[in-house]
């Protein structure tokens, strides 16, 4: 790093007020509703929210828009948490484990399709017994939660054969309604769900009906064209989950490879199919053995105990930092200060969302953080009692100092790594914050604190 050190001082600087304006909180919002006023004689609403940056704009071709609040887990947040059985029955014993992580795959990747940030999907097993713990935070709907994630999802293509032509299945595990289409005479075709590339919820351009539209992969394509050529002015029955939902007529052979289901959807149930076929088929069934709503009062409550906690630490450690070191303790805490500014940024801009674990994480951090600036301090004082200079022994310590501080953050980032990629839930949300905090903390003692001390005793 240069020897001057003005050029980063500026960085820092505006690094600061870039943080500053994404930590900024909502500070109150003005929602005023004046009655009649006689010169105007019209109502007026005023709302307004002071505070926050949420930044919304073009660049170009290009829209620029994040919502930089804070995300919060299902312990400070509240949400739903579903506990599902898999259905185990029809699958070999060598084969039950690998289909429990395969449901687990698909649920996280439908509840990831809805929007919600960082649902936490586990599984248990015991006995027997297999289980998925779901856990998913601002959704307060359970009987939508159970909906999106606890469909299996299976799409199959049925088509009518000639009178008796073999059945594949036997009438009673036909699917709901195929009987009444095709009577005794139909037959599962080769196109699944598996042969779908994506979906997309369309409105039909005469109607306004949402639909969801299907778009095959290359051998589904070649699939679509042979059953519809076949079945010119005849139905192919689409099938969802042993049921039918639709079941149009072929006018033309199609060759594009892309289907519409259309019928009674409303937009928020096209979505629903469109995220569980995008998702995939769970491939064995769930069952719902418990669902509760957390409310978030208990997590508000441990939120605010926490970060009580997490300030009378900060606290204690700039006085006693003041006390220990004189002004280059006051130094050190100030950039502390500036550490928990960046942190909280960056948790904004990830994002992270935020548990009490995790804000332990954070927590702990801040006292690594500080350990580093003791570190150094230290080996500033043992240059000093040599007789070094002020400006040699600030160079010396940071040196020597570096070392000692590399490894220990190293294990630290190493262990963070093993429980990201071992661990699940509060777990994990500790390892990132922590592993976030870490690094920051690198940053914080190595450029920040070694600017602040050039630039003070160069004064």
């Amino acid at each position: 790093m240069t020897k001057n050190p003005r050029l980063f001082f500026w960085f820092i600087v505006i690094l600061t007020i870039f943080a500053i304006i994404i930590d900024l909180p909502k500070v109150f919002t003005i929602d005023i509703e004046t009655q009649n006023i006689p010169l105007v004689n019209r109502k007026i609403s005023i709302h307004r929210t002071i505070g926050g940056f949420n930044p919304n704009f073009f660049i170009g071709p290009w829209h620029v828009k994040k919502d930089l609040s804070f995300r919060k887990g299902l312990d400070l947040e509240g949400g739903t948490s579903i506990t599902l059985r898999a259905d185990m029955k029809d699958i070999p014993s060598s084969q039950r484990q690998q289909a429990l992580e395969s449901a687990q795959s698909v649920i996280e990747r439908r509840v990831n399709f809805f929007g919600v940030s960082e649902p936490i999907v586990q599984t248990a097993t015991g006995n027997n017994d297999y289980r998925i713990i779901v856990e998913i935070p601002g959704v307060s709907d359970v009987d939508q939660a159970i909906r999106l994630i606890g469909t299996t999802a299976q799409l199959s293509f049925w088509e009518e054969v000639a009178s008796g032509s073999a059945q594949e299945a036997t009438p009673s595990a036909l699917p709901l309604g195929i009987t009444e289409i095709f009577g005794g005479n139909s037959k599962k075709t080769e196109l699944t769900g598996n042969d779908l590339q994506q979906t997309a919820v369309t409105f039909d351009p005469n109607t306004g009906v949402p639909q969801v539209q299907l778009v095959f992969s290359s051998e589904g394509t070649k699939k679509f064209s042979d059953i519809t050529r076949r079945n010119i002015n005849k139905r192919v029955a689409i099938v969802l989950d042993n049921q039918v939902i639709e079941a149009p007529v072929v006018r033309q052979a199609i060759t594009t490879g892309d289907a519409v289901i259309s019928g009674s959807f409303t937009t928020d149930t096209a979505k629903a199919l469109n995220i569980q076929l995008n998702a995939g088929a769970l491939p064995v069934p769930l069952i719902v053995l418990e669902q509760h709503t957390i409310g978030a009062t208990l997590g508000e409550e441990s939120l605010r105990k926490s970060l009580f906690a997490g300030f009378i630490g900060l606290l204690i450690i700039v006085v006693f930092m003041s006390i220990y070191y004189g002004r280059l303790g006051m130094l050190a805490s100030f950039a502390l200060v500036l550490y928990t500014l960046f942190l909280l940024a960056i948790f904004k801009l990830i994002p992270v969302t935020l548990t009490l674990a995790g804000i332990a994480g954070f927590i702990l951090s801040i006292g690594m953080a500080v350990d580093a600036n003791i570190l150094i301090f230290e080996r500033m004082r043992e240059e000093l009692r040599r007789g070094r200079s002020q400006t040699v022994a600030i160079e010396l310590g940071f040196s020597r100092a570096w070392t000692s501080i590399r490894d220990s953050n190293v294990s630290s980032i190493i262990t963070s790594l093993i429980l990201i990629y071992f661990g699940t839930g509060i777990v994990r949300g500790f390892a990132v914050t922590l592993l976030i905090g870490v690094l920051v903390s690198m940053f914080s003692a190595i450029v920040v604190t070694r600017t602040f001390l050039r630039l003070l005793y160069k004064t």
